[in-house]
């Protein structure tokens, strides 16, 4: 397919459609940047009638997005929508799925708050009830712990550097994607936009966490994230995550890491670690209030369990992803000092005061 330089600028979304991406298992093809940017640059303006969006996300889910394309959503995104805070300090980004947990603890508070307390800053970000799963996420839990969540994007970045641990919260700093939350339910299935909501990086963290099902995606997301134009990341840690959130699942699991050469990946057994444990020993009845529940005993220094063990190795994972431990043996032990000396828990007690 020939075209002008600038004639994906003219392409409809339906045409993009038709001739590019949804013309079949043998005859789509992948867009370029150009058109990417453009198909993206409509659908945040709201222009594609519901028909078309929705065949058009679903054409490009048969087709799986390369990372050039990805890319070029990200980069639209970041000039369209996201409203970018800095914080002082340089945070690790944590990239975990919007649409949340069903059925085990959501730990990323908690390993959160024990990074902030070892001196590693943190930042997580989310929605409340993102399609597909509309389950729970960062947000629900710090509303059950009574942290404040409804921030625009200044005060969350004020809470970064005020406690060491900062959410961002998606109405507010990316309003434009969060706008398009009717039409994702009416989908009910997953789009590129669950993925690129992920790594918008409202705080320009220069460090990005992320998880993965399959190591293809962790390889899918350095790429995407290299092909950036809107932010540089120096360093990338992804790892297999539980229910595909940023907390580490028990077992033989997969750690994905970038630092700006090639894409390294290695096995490890968290037993070794203090799990030694399986996935169905982190399952909660009602994630959002026993999570809460859990942060709090597990920074008070109330917990010796299962769940005290995963949030060390999770906080120990954050530290390693800033590269302020160099093995994650070194970062448990900071954690677990963390928290027997009580500087998790002002952690926590700094953010339900901020």
């Amino acid at each position: 397919m020939t075209q002008r330089p600038d004639q994906a600028e003219e392409w409809s979304l339906r045409r993009l459609l038709t001739d590019v991406v949804g013309s079949g298992p043998k005859s789509a093809e992948d867009m370029t940047r150009r058109q990417a940017r453009a198909a993206l640059r409509r659908i945040l303006d709201g222009d594609p009638d519901p028909t078309t969006l929705g065949a058009f996300w679903l054409a490009n889910r048969w087709k799986r997005n390369t990372p050039e394309e990805l890319a070029a959503f990200v980069d639209v995104m970041r000039e369209e929508s996201v409203v970018v805070a800095e914080p002082d300090c340089d945070p690790v980004d944590c990239g975990a799925n919007y649409d949340g947990k069903h059925t085990s603890a959501l730990l990323g508070v908690a390993a959160g708050l024990v990074a902030a307390a070892a001196g590693t800053p943190v930042v997580v970000h989310s929605g409340d009830r993102v399609p597909t799963q509309e389950a729970t996420a960062y947000k629900h839990v710090l509303d059950a712990l009574d942290v404040r969540t409804d921030l625009d994007p200044a005060e969350s970045a004020e809470m970064v550097d005020a406690v060491g641990f900062g959410f961002y919260y998606q109405p507010r700093f990316n309003p434009a994607v969060h706008a398009l939350v009717d039409r994702r339910r009416e989908m009910g299935v997953r789009t590129f936009v669950n993925t690129i909501e992920t790594l918008a990086n409202p705080a320009n963290a220069s460090v990005h966490l992320g998880s993965f099902y399959h190591l293809a995606f962790a390889e899918r997301i350095v790429d995407t994230l290299r092909d950036l134009d809107s932010y540089a990341v120096d360093r990338v840690l992804m790892f297999q995550g539980l229910e595909g959130y940023d907390d580490v699942r028990p077992g033989s699991t997969v750690l994905a890491e970038w630092d700006g050469g090639d894409l390294g990946d290695d096995e490890i057994e968290t037993a070794e670690f203090g799990m030694d444990f399986d996935r169905e020993a982190l399952a909660v009845d009602d994630v959002a209030t026993d999570s809460a529940a859990i942060t709090e005993d597990v920074l008070a220094g109330e917990r010796d369990d299962h769940f005290a063990d995963a949030v060390a190795l999770n906080a120990a994972l954050r530290l390693y992803a800033a590269d302020d431990v160099r093995h994650l043996d070194d970062g448990i032990a900071v954690a677990r000092e963390a928290i027997d000396d009580g500087s998790a828990a002002d952690r926590l007690a700094a953010l339900r005061d901020f």
